[in-house]
């Protein structure tokens, strides 16, 4: 068999990157464009350009969009994330335009972050933690033997699986709180205010979650997933033994 193909027990060559599996620095790129570029290209629009407060929120939805599909469509993503964000986007820019409301079209974007709260909250609930997704590249950070010791914990491990329901509650709870906060706002706030201030909502709703989830369910996650790839490394190197 090619040294390219994954071994039989579910490792890959050293170095390599499972198919699949975003890197933290992809992600924190794409969150970067998502943010950044809206707020910029609002500005320059309508300060710069003079263009309608509307006008000027609908283009700046545009690249944000388009990277989503991007990775759904060209790259052919599994990411359900970006799926979801691209439907709730897209839905809520053909509404906005239809009804020309600019605070709706500010909400909408608080609109994709509800739905996904709702989702990822009744998938930890479920016992199928969707944000298990987001969490594994920085855990596994590309190491074979990291990414083997996450698949056996998570189909075996009991306490595993419920740090990986506790992150996931966590996270969607934090998602549905930025999301009550963006709305109110975008209604009660003026609009040239709203558009930046809306980041300051999530950064404080992202910083809370990471901070809440790191003490609840990462840092234990990140000890059992070390353990057990040492566990694995040692098993591995008694049987060649």
């Amino acid at each position: 068999m090619s040294e390219q193909t994954e071994r039989s027990d579910g490792r890959s060559p050293a170095g390599e990157r499972r198919s699949g599996e975003e890197s933290p620095l992809a992600g924190i790129l794409g969150l970067l464009l998502d943010v950044g570029v809206p707020i910029t290209s609002y500005y320059v629009l309508s300060k710069g350009f003079g263009l309608s407060v509307m006008a000027s929120l609908a283009w700046s939805s545009v690249v944000p969009a388009l990277r989503t599909s991007w990775s759904v469509f060209v790259r052919r993503s599994t990411n359900r994330f970006a799926l979801a964000v691209l439907i709730v986007t897209l839905v809520g820019l053909v509404l906005s335009l239809w009804t020309g409301d600019a605070r709706l079209m500010l909400a909408k974007d608080s609109g994709a972050t509800g739905a996904l709260s709702i989702v990822v909250l009744f998938s930890a609930l479920r016992g199928t933690p969707l944000m298990s997704a987001a969490l594994r590249p920085w855990l596994v950070r590309g190491v074979p033997a990291r990414s083997s010791a996450w698949q056996h914990l998570s189909s075996s491990s009991g306490p595993f699986r419920a740090a990986e329901r506790r992150y996931s509650l966590v996270w969607g709870l934090a998602l549905l709180t930025e999301c009550v906060l963006r709305v109110i706002g975008a209604y009660t706030m003026p609009v040239d205010f709203m558009v930046w201030f809306s980041t300051v909502i999530l950064a404080v709703c992202v910083v809370a979650a990471v901070a809440v989830s790191g003490v609840l369910a990462t840092k234990p996650m990140e000890k059992m997933v070390a353990a057990e790839a040492d566990a694995l490394a040692a098993e591995g190197s008694g049987k060649r033994g």
